[in-house]
């Protein structure tokens, strides 16, 4: 396969050049092409502006950065995160030891050969402050989750042999290297930007990795980005000349947009829509089971009332979350019971959903003491996987509040990446998220999540939160703390035996369902419409990883 990809590799820049100046002008209709050519149109609901891998927690991102990037290990496409090889031929895993041997001949965009001193320096610059082109402490909630504190140094064993040396044992590691975030950059290319995090900020906007498809234009006035085929690629692919990525925001507009074939693969349809793709003649669903979760988050820090465990339960127990999964997602979502989705590692088939329960809810409140509650609640507009109408939902949430006295004001974000910067600034009092798997381990939803990143003594006694300057996890929105629940997950963390961190996580969601930090909506089908255009078998819906779009033929 390597050496079809070199031999064609002047055909398919040339190739890729003129589609991409050809669906610029021509409104990307009739884009498909024959015998393994032609650009790929894939349409989602929202565009960010940054695409560097370090620089986000945002699946909107890892869509394009998973284009333009690769990881050590991988995800096997189409699976629930079997490991599979990436960059790295070889990996191990020996108590706090971990040993990765590189794949010789893979190749950067800009042609400089991969080697050990790549990897290095991709993850001092997203963790070690000591480093010239440190990233900057705050510049991602990925840092302190991906390798964090469990990283002691790296070392280049060899050429292509790195070493890692970790500073306790970390179970979930090597499905961490396999995270969007973990993606290997070019140390040519962080050395260029210069020292400093502001810098070294601007990578996103020109990121050149291993990936199938070289970042060729970022399109902000348009929300789209143009990509072509990398014929040095390392791997499987790309079977097109070049990718477009489009945003259409509007549900519905994106499944005309699909089923006229001015795209061939769209993401986040709700309920309607998929009804609409369905019916057409032109294209169909494709679903799979996620491993996500859907959630309001309490903002503890911020809001006395939601200290008090009574005043989360009763609004779990105001929330008609069956409504929610069952009017506005209609099919694609069932109702959620714990942070932990099914089919992962310590989910707790004991545990049931808060049943809908106004009059338990007033109760409870009233044994708080906070009968006369107000809260805003922050919400996206733009459709996600986890919550495809979430404007619905929110009205959904304060029409059922309200019938029990608590008032609710909706602060609607028009766009998903300020929203994210809101929420993850604590200026939420509660706030609609979601979260799907980086690496389907547990330690991914129950410490990146839940966990506030602080040692349990950092917990002032009597506490269950930490206030929003001294919490360590970025991605913890609610800055909730019990300790009990943070000493489980991190005896999960040092774990290596399966049957034992199954054990152990077990009692962490158990705990969890009972201290409500959120309010658990859903677990979400992965749904995309798929144009007939495309190859069969082609495109593989994965829960973990991806898309991968090196892999999808046009006919």
């Amino acid at each position: 396969m390597a050496s079809d990809n070199v031999s064609r590799r002047s055909f398919l820049k040339a190739a890729g050049t003129a589609a991409v100046a050809a669906t610029s002008t021509a409104g990307c209709t009739g884009l498909t092409g024959g015998g393994g050519g032609g650009t790929l149109v894939y349409s989602r609901g929202d565009h960010p502006t940054n695409y560097d891998p370090q620089q986000t927690t945002s699946g909107e991102v890892a869509k394009v950065t998973n284009q333009v990037f690769d990881t050590t290990i991988d995800f096997k496409p189409g699976t629930g995160g079997e490991l599979t090889d990436g960059l790295a031929k070889e990996w191990s895993l020996d108590g706090k030891t971990v040993t990765l041997t590189l794949k010789e001949g893979v190749t950067f965009h800009g042609g400089k050969e991969l080697t050990s001193a790549d990897v290095r320096a991709t993850i001092r610059r997203f963790i070690d402050k000591e480093y010239e082109f440190f990233l900057g402490k705050k510049r991602s909630g990925y840092s302190s989750v991906t390798f964090g504190d469990w990283v002691d140094n790296i070392e280049e064993t060899s050429k292509y042999e790195v070493t890692i040396n970790l500073s306790q044992k970390y179970a979930p590691f090597l499905r961490n290297l396999a995270m969007f975030a973990s993606a290997i950059l070019s140390k040519e290319q962080i050395e260029s930007l210069g020292p400093g995090a502001e810098a070294q900020a601007k990578l996103g906007e020109d990121p050149k990795g291993t990936g199938p498809f070289v970042f060729e234009e970022l399109d902000n006035a348009n929300e789209k980005i143009r990509f072509s085929a990398y014929g040095d690629y390392w791997g499987e692919g790309p079977q097109v000349d070049s990718l477009i990525i489009k945003t259409i925001k509007k549900n519905s507009t994106r499944a005309s947009d699909l089923i006229s074939g001015s795209s061939h693969i769209t993401d986040n349809l709700g309920a309607e829509t998929i009804k609409q793709v369905q019916n057409s003649d032109s294209a169909s669903i494709k679903k799979k089971d996620g491993i996500n979760v859907g959630y309001m988050a309490f903002n503890q820090s911020r809001k006395e009332a939601f200290r008090k465990p009574k005043v989360r339960r009763a609004i779990s127990y105001g929330v008609d979350t069956k409504a929610i999964v069952e009017s506005i997602y209609q099919g694609f979502a069932t109702d959620a019971d714990q942070p932990l989705p099914p089919d992962v590692l310590g989910h707790n088939e004991d545990l049931s959903p808060y049943s809908y329960d106004p009059e338990k809810a007033q109760s409870l409140l009233e044994e708080a003491g906070e009968s006369d509650l107000e809260f805003e609640l922050a919400t996206f507009s733009n459709p996600r996987g986890y919550n495809p109408s979430p404007i619905r939902t929110a009205n959904q949430i304060k029409t059922n509040l309200e019938d029990i006295g608590i008032s609710v004001t909706i602060n609607q974000f028009p766009s998903f990446s300020p929203y994210i910067d809101y929420t993850y600034a604590g200026k939420h009092d509660a706030a609609l998220l979601g979260w799907y798997t980086d690496n389907a381990d547990p330690d991914n939803f129950l410490y990146v999540l839940l966990h506030p990143g602080v040692s349990p003594d950092q917990v002032p006694s009597g506490q269950n939160y930490v206030s929003w300057e001294n919490k360590g996890n970025a991605s913890n929105i609610t800055s909730w703390a019990n300790t009990d629940y943070m000493n489980l997950v991190t005896q999960g963390q040092k774990t290596y035996e399966k049957s034992e961190r199954e054990s152990i996580y077990k009692q962490a969601t158990k705990m969890a369902h009972d201290q409500a930090p959120w309010v658990f909506i859903d677990y979400a089908q992965l749904v995309r419409g798929v144009h007939q255009s495309v190859q069969e078998d082609t495109f593989t819906v994965s829960s973990v990883g991806g898309p991968y779009l090196e892999l999808v033929s046009l006919n």
